[in-house]
């Protein structure tokens, strides 16, 4: 008998009035927030224009959450057009089921429509984005834990998580994967925040160490999972991604160190400089300016006014 353990909520939805919150929306939504928020402060630092991140993002998000559910859908087709099946439910994103590898790969090419047409390197603009999109999958993680959903071997350590009696669920305690990952997500964003101000990441590499990072975390934690999964030589589908992208990442940030070495000075064509540099430009200006009452080269001071 565990005598400490994670609850879970008892229902998912809270209905305000006729209107349903559904708690996987909600923690999506704010994990939307926090990336735009903190990516349009990083964006500003590095020179960019406030709101440019969010004029992006309008792009980005919606090619993101289509391709989160194709993902899902394709790698857990059986859950949605096998016999007994409804496939109008692969439609019901509430639901739960959003894979990130989909949504990463069909939400860049949002980011290159949006980018492309305000004339801003991706690459740039991804780095910028970087650790806001790792806070928001630890905001999106919740929403699990409201769906009841995802969660890691039996246990009975004191933070496991009670899952109460459900469909495709037995109730006990287990392993909580959904804050295990929250909590690496959290830290791959400290990492990538802490490598960029430490080593001046450009040319996507600080996007590339979130990936890898996320990638080194996500495959320990995907082992523990216990929910239905395709498998292949012996491993989850989804370990094997975050190998093989792990993989993928590091190699771009060895080749585009070699290649493209330091970072991008032009963030955002037109766009005024950052705050720091535009001060430090302010007062190498005015300390070049001779003074009002400087003896002049001739030494004879001017007349005084009287």
């Amino acid at each position: 008998m565990n005598l400490a353990y994670i609850p879970s909520p008892s229902t998912g939805v809270i209905d305000l009035g006729p209107i349903p919150l559904r708690g996987y929306a909600f923690c999506i939504i704010i994990g939307v927030f926090v990336a735009v928020w903190f990516g349009n402060k990083r964006w500003v630092a590095r020179g960019g224009t406030a709101g440019t991140v969010a004029d992006i993002a309008v792009w980005a998000v919606p090619f993101g959450l289509v391709g989160g559910r194709l993902y899902h859908v394709i790698t857990d087709y059986q859950l949605y057009f096998s016999d007994g099946e409804d496939w109008v439910d692969a439609f019901k994103i509430w639901q739960g089921g959003l894979g990130i590898w989909g949504a990463i790969a069909l939400g860049a090419v949002g980011a290159w429509i949006g980018c492309r047409r305000r004339g801003i390197p991706l690459p740039a603009w991804a780095d910028a984005l970087a650790p806001g999109i790792a806070l928001a999958q630890a905001c999106g993680r919740w929403g699990n834990w409201f769906n009841q959903e995802l969660y890691g071997r039996a246990t009975d350590v004191p933070w496991a998580l009670k899952i109460s009696e459900g469909p495709n669920r037995v109730a006990g305690t287990y392993h909580p994967t959904f804050l295990y990952e929250s909590l690496w997500c959290v830290g791959v964003a400290l990492l990538v925040v802490w490598a960029d101000r430490r080593f001046k990441l450009g040319h996507g590499r600080a996007f590339a160490l979130y990936v890898a990072a996320y990638c080194a975390g996500r495959a320990w934690i995907e082992y523990m999972r216990v929910d239905e999964a395709h498998h292949i030589l012996g491993l989850r589908l989804n370990v094997w991604t975050a190998i093989i992208v792990f993989a993928l990442a590091v190699t771009y940030i060895v080749v585009s160190a070699k290649v493209r070495p330091g970072r991008e000075e032009i963030v955002e064509p037109g766009a005024p400089e950052a705050p720091d540099s535009s001060d430090e430009s302010k007062d190498d200006a005015e300390s070049d300016e001779p003074e009002a009452d400087a003896p002049k080269a001739d030494g004879t001071a001017e007349a005084a006014k009287g």
